[in-house]
């Protein structure tokens, strides 16, 4: 007990750090410079138009192995056959399990590596990027919108665990009060090698957060209690500053769009024999009716949080670089564990005004986890007024404007450059 609650006093301050990386500072309210006029009756209109706009989740287990040189992440993303306005990206173990780094030492070179990656692929200007696969109905659809390269707005790493937000640049002037919450529940109930790292914003006028969690891990009977302990323990801890005005959630559930991702390591109730065979057929239906996570949606822990048709093969655990699951009798040695066939990778949600369009598995083999990626329309409240704001973003005096202050965004203290 006294050393969890030394360990705690200690280490929380370093693993609930609110500070993030970004590549500019996010505005707290909508810039002033040079705004258009409005008359008083369209400033304090309290009328909301509801845009929709599209979020691509994943969630991925890269095992502590550092990014291979030749790795194209565009086929994660998928850019070329989807467009959307946001992509949220969450890692676990992106760095080796460490006697320092469970203390919170963190490697920012790996987490560096993983964003120069993804803005390599968010802005890979070669890729004609599709916009009808999903339909919505948000002006910005017109192709020719100036300004559509993505931009850092969150990145924030806890350990092992990554999570890194990009959206389009002409929604950076409507994102608001970014903020990030660190949640240890690993050694001692407190270290940093499992937990979570929440990051919340506010988009137009409705507020996002994801959280990018990795639970307690262990497949023997009793083993779930301690990954429904951390989530009790990652509900109730998470906290985030309520604002200026003291109107923002402070807690996840307060949000109104709330997506939940990560290794969470929820495991099948069956004999691992059963298990192996079941996957053998594709019986995931016989599976998933056996699946710990759906029974927490259904009555749990998770209970009124929803998850999409699972149509995909189980994500763990794999013999690294090949397509074989780890123990399977005729690959198994002698002495080596049997961890049977899970689907520990998942994104899940919570409330209404999400839609979700596709929910699958990436093939990427070099970890023994297979990532999962998952797109969603949002439904975002937009002020009636705030529209008259939009064509001075997205005209040409504004891209002079901000043109001019680039060099001094690249060298502000929340930017870092990849």
């Amino acid at each position: 007990m006294w050393p969890r609650l030394v360990a705690n006093k200690i280490l929380r301050k370093r693993l609930g750090s609110n500070n993030f990386v970004a590549d500019f500072p996010c505005n707290k309210e909508i810039p002033s410079l040079d705004r258009p006029s409005l008359s008083p009756n369209s400033i304090f209109s309290h009328h909301k138009d509801t845009h929709n706009y599209r979020i691509f989740v994943s969630t991925w287990n890269v095992g502590g192995v550092a990014p291979p040189e030749d790795l194209d992440i565009e086929d994660l993303i998928d850019t070329g056959n989807t467009s959307c306005e946001i992509y949220v990206l969450g890692f676990q173990e992106i760095v080796p399990l460490s006697a320092s780094n469970v203390l919170g030492s963190e490697n920012s070179k790996v987490s560096m590596k993983w964003n120069s990656l993804i803005r390599r692929a968010l802005n890979n200007k070669k890729k004609p990027h599709c916009l009808d696969k999903i339909q919505h109905s948000n002006e910005e659809r017109n192709k020719n919108i100036p300004g559509q390269d993505f931009r850092c707005i969150i990145s924030k790493q806890m350990v092992g665990i990554l999570i890194t937000v990009w959206v389009r640049s002409y929604l950076c002037p409507y994102i608001r009060y970014p903020s990030v919450s660190c949640i240890g529940c690993g050694i001692m109930g407190c270290l940093g090698n499992k937990g979570s790292v929440s990051v919340r914003f506010r988009l137009h006028e409705t507020s996002f957060c994801f959280v990018c969690s990795h639970l307690a891990s262990g497949g023997r009977q009793g083993d779930e209690k301690l990954r429904n302990a951390n989530v009790s323990e990652i509900f109730s801890r998470t906290s985030f500053p309520r604002g200026p005005s003291l109107d923002l959630p402070r807690k996840i559930l307060d949000h109104d769009r709330v997506i939940f991702l990560g290794d969470l390591n929820y495991r099948i109730s069956l004999p691992e024999s059963n298990v192996r065979l079941l996957v053998d057929e594709r019986d995931w239906k016989s599976l998933l009716e056996n699946d710990q996570l759906r029974m927490e949606l259904m009555n749990g822990q998770f209970e009124d949080w929803n998850e999409g048709s699972i149509q995909f093969a189980p994500t763990y655990k794999y013999r690294p670089n090949s397509d074989v699951y780890y123990g399977c009798f005729h690959q198994s040695k002698k002495g080596e564990k049997k961890r049977a066939p899970a689907w520990c990778d998942r994104i899940i949600w919570y409330g209404k005004g999400l839609k979700q369009h596709e929910y699958d598995r990436g093939e990427e083999n070099f970890s023994d986890h297979r990532p999962v990626k998952a797109i969603f329309t949002a439904e975002v409240g937009v002020l009636h007024s705030l529209k008259q704001f939009q064509s001075f973003f997205l005209s040409e005096r504004f891209d002079r404007i901000t043109s001019q202050t680039d060099d001094f965004v690249c060298k502000g203290r929340s930017s870092f450059q990849i």
